[in-house]
């Protein structure tokens, strides 16, 4: 732990570089925080953080910046983060305008994300271990074809046309559907698979439908992550016309590495702050990362973060996140009918 006035002095030059992205020099810090100390005092405690490892001087002449143990300091020091409730109300009120559906959570998520934080957004689908079915509807469409709607846990709804040998009522359609929802309603790929319910030839029919559906989503992987804000981690003053931007464009273009920037042990809740080289990834070490799992632990779990220059706003960030995520998990629960399990009132925190 510093003393009180070297944190004061850290926190003031960690502050200023965030906002002006431009070496701080000594005499400003003189009027940040009225210390009463003169400039000679203040040259002297940043001596002493350089030498200590807490910030860089670019070149001799110049001010100071933040080196990753500085920046380190500064996010553990951070108290009270969270976004004003008005933005809360604001937030929560966009969530209740989009359509009840998992797809478009997380675009508006990752759009959110980006703005409040002015970098890239990244938003990783919660995925169960194995898909689970929640509800199958039959649609009678001519005498002999249906089409088979299928939801699935996570608010994903598959479709596919089925083709009978023999011509088949709505009614009977609808009554397939219901013993078929009355037996499978929470089954994963291989409980259904294994299920020893009797079944009639289209019963068995429409199961095979179900299954190879579910198969085809249980092997599919991770699916693309959403993202948003490229932009505004591009434009920031220390990748102008610098080939440091390169890693991210690469990541952002094969989407499929884009999971090297969750950490390997990272916690099933809380914020999490992983700073330039403390990034288990290499090519993103010119980088912090913000983020934070969401959803419903061993059901559905995803990660949302925030990528950006070291310089990054941190407590914003972190509000953000903390915000969202929280969010998220409330109404992934409320899809999985467990909504009473996730009842924090967050804006009291």
């Amino acid at each position: 732990m510093l003393p009180l006035r070297t944190e004061t002095i850290l926190k003031s030059i960690v502050g200023r570089y965030i906002i002006n992205a431009v070496p701080v020099p000594s005499q400003s810090i003189i009027h940040d925080y009225g210390l009463g100390v003169s400039s000679a005092t203040i040259r002297n405690e940043m001596a002493r953080l350089e030498q200590d490892g807490y910030i860089i001087r670019p070149h001799t002449s110049a001010g100071s910046v933040p080196s990753d143990m500085g920046y380190r300091y500064y996010v553990e020091s951070l108290e009270d983060i969270d976004l004003p409730l008005n933005q809360q109300h604001q937030i929560e009120h966009m969530f209740h305008q989009v359509e009840t559906r998992l797809e478009e959570w997380l675009s508006l998520t990752a759009t959110l994300l980006s703005h409040l934080a002015n970098n890239m957004a990244v938003v990783f689908i919660p995925r169960p271990s194995n898909c689970q079915f929640k509800h199958l509807e039959v649609v009678n469409l001519q005498d002999n074809t249906a089409l088979l709607v299928m939801v699935l846990y996570g608010a994903k709804v598959r479709q596919q046309l089925v083709t009978f040998e023999q011509p088949i009522s709505q009614s009977e359609l609808t009554a397939i559907s219901i013993k078929l929802n009355a037996v499978y309603t929470g089954l994963t790929t291989r409980q259904i698979s294994d299920s020893e319910a009797v079944l009639s030839d289209t019963e068995r029919q429409l199961t095979d439908c179900v299954l190879s559906i579910m198969q085809n989503e249980d092997e599919e992987g991770r699916d693309e992550p959403y993202i948003d804000g490229l932009h505004f981690t591009l434009d920031q003053p220390e990748f102008t016309g610098s080939r440091q931007m390169l890693p991210l464009v690469e990541l952002v273009e094969q989407r499929n590495r884009l999971k090297t920037i969750v950490p390997r042990q990272l916690p099933s809740h809380g914020v999490q702050v992983v700073i330039g080289k403390e990034n288990e990834a290499e090519s993103i070490r010119d980088y912090s990362v913000v983020l934070s799992r969401y959803g419903l632990p061993d059901e559905a779990v995803g990660t949302i973060a925030i990528i950006g220059p070291t310089r990054m706003p941190y407590a914003r960030s972190i509000a953000a996140i903390d915000y969202l995520a929280w969010l998220l998990s409330r109404l992934i629960a409320r899809l999985y009918g467990k909504e009473t399990q996730n009842q924090r009132d967050h804006s009291e925190n």
